[in-house]
């Protein structure tokens, strides 16, 4: 159903993704009569929504009782769509969706989607890179930092939406429609909002939902969750890539062959560059780059400029980052680790550094028996367990098989489980914080905690260095 020419909107949440909704329709008298901010249960008036109200837009505070009708509902991200709040709008809005797929009917031209439960924040600035490395227009868009809604009305002719999608967002997308996609994996997370894993991997399979035989539809095929709902995806009505380390041998595919990041396209081969040769660590970050890699070369760009852009990307922040060395041990922030398959992922950058693993914050309550396993039989000679989850972790990795081998530690907060790690740490080796826990025991976000521990390691160097 496409947008009204002119409509009664209703945003839900004023957050981000709420705001620049609002912004958009302030901008826009001719698209939008009226505008609703409906803030939630527990909010209440904000310097911005001051601003709007003093624009016309009626906000209403406290209460997710929504009255009154409209066109459409735009909802944020954080809003679940079992909700009751969600509920209550939908009851009065003739559509409701995400902050994406109504940035989509504004704007529905040369999409890429991204989605997977880790790794999407990297392959999503990876793309946009590569794509420009090809001198091609790309906004990186989505929750790798600006909103699609934001950037819409500045779009450059022929430019590139590369977008980061949540299952939040996914799960109430309707006729977004991307030219070319990406599903790096499925673990269980934010089963809060979705109410099962089946539902979460569900809303992450909507990113396929639209594209036919012109898109690209790329799926890891050697991840579990991904194969489990392979039949949902690869249904034949779409051209599907294989993405793996391995060569599936499929028409389609993306893969690794004698260490070479290799891309088929209709049974065209095309080698890139060696996996020594990126910068970013990580049998993840093999996949990643092969997926962006894929995209991009699927949407035009040229083999050479993408192996260049391949070679000059760095790692982001917060994701196996490297920032510092004192007395010769290296110390990377991994922050954005808040689960406990991205901690294995970032494991698998150092098979040969001997890591001091810093676990733990707010506990999101996943099982730990099968990742304690698999952090033993890692390169992993010490663990500090930290914040409020440090028992239970500490305890499943008690209990895990090679526990005697490894040095378990605890500590209260991040800047004690750095002063413990460096007790357990030789030179030579790594001080990776990879928590597989949420930051909210301590610390605003995980980017909080990456930029503070970040800020720690400096001061420590310098405090080595002024010796």
């Amino acid at each position: 159903m496409p947008l009204p020419k002119t409509m009664n909107l209703l945003v839900l949440g004023q957050g981000t993704s709420g705001q620049d909704v609002v912004r958009w329709a302030l901008a826009h008298p001719e698209r939008v009569s009226q505008v609703t901010l409906y803030g939630g249960a527990k909010s209440s008036p904000t310097p911005e929504t001051l601003e709007f109200e003093a624009a016309g837009v009626t906000c209403v505070y406290a209460t997710e009782e929504v009255t009154g009708s409209y066109d459409v509902c735009v909802a944020s991200p954080g809003i679940s769509e079992f909700s009751p709040f969600f509920a209550s709008a939908s009851a009065h809005a003739t559509q409701i969706m995400g902050e994406p797929e109504f940035s989509f009917r504004l704007s529905p031209e040369r999409w890429i989607g991204i989605t997977g439960t880790n790794g999407k924040t990297t392959t999503t600035a990876l793309t946009a890179h590569l794509l420009e490395s090809a001198g091609m227009d790309a906004d990186a868009v989505g929750n790798i930092g600006d909103t699609p809604v934001s950037r819409v009305d500045h779009r450059a002719p022929g430019s590139w939406f590369v977008a980061e999608l949540s299952s939040y967002q996914l799960a109430t997308s309707s006729e977004l429609h991307p030219h070319a996609a990406v599903l790096l994996n499925i673990t269980p997370d934010h089963l809060s909002w979705h109410r099962s894993h089946e539902a979460y991997a569900r809303a992450k399979c909507r990113i396929f939902r639209n594209m036919g035989k012109d898109d690209l539809a790329v799926i890891n095929v050697e991840d579990e969750g991904v194969c489990d709902v392979r039949a949902i995806i690869d249904d034949g009505s779409r051209r599907v890539l294989e993405l793996g380390l391995a060569d599936s041998g499929a028409r389609d595919a993306a893969f690794v062959r004698d260490g070479m990041l290799t891309v088929r396209l209709a049974g065209t081969e095309t080698a890139l560059v060696t996996i020594d040769e990126l910068k970013i660590a990580g049998a993840h970050n093999v996949l990643n780059a092969l997926a962006a890699a894929s995209l991009v070369l699927f949407c035009g760009a040229d083999a050479a400029s993408i192996a260049s852009g391949l070679r000059d990307f760095g790692a982001l922040p917060h994701r196996i980052e490297p920032v510092g060395e004192v007395r010769g041990v290296r110390f990377y922030n991994d922050s954005k680790a808040t689960n406990t398959d991205a901690v294995e992922k970032a494991l698998t950058a150092f098979p040969s550094d001997r890591v001091v693993l810093l676990a733990g914050g707010r506990d999101k309550g996943t099982p730990l028996e099968d990742f304690a396993r698999t952090v033993m039989s890692s390169t992993v000679h010490a663990i500090v367990c930290f914040g409020e989850a440090r028992e239970r972790f500490l305890a499943a990795f008690r209990d895990a098989e090679g526990s005697s081998e490894v040095d378990l530690a605890e500590a209260d907060g991040l800047i004690d489980a750095v002063d413990v790690a460096r007790t357990l740490a030789d030179a030579g080796d790594v001080v990776l914080l990879s928590p597989a826990c949420a930051s909210f025991d301590e610390f605003s976000g995980f980017e909080e905690r990456g930029d503070r521990f970040r800020s720690y390691v400096a001061e420590l160097a310098a405090a080595e260095d002024a010796r």
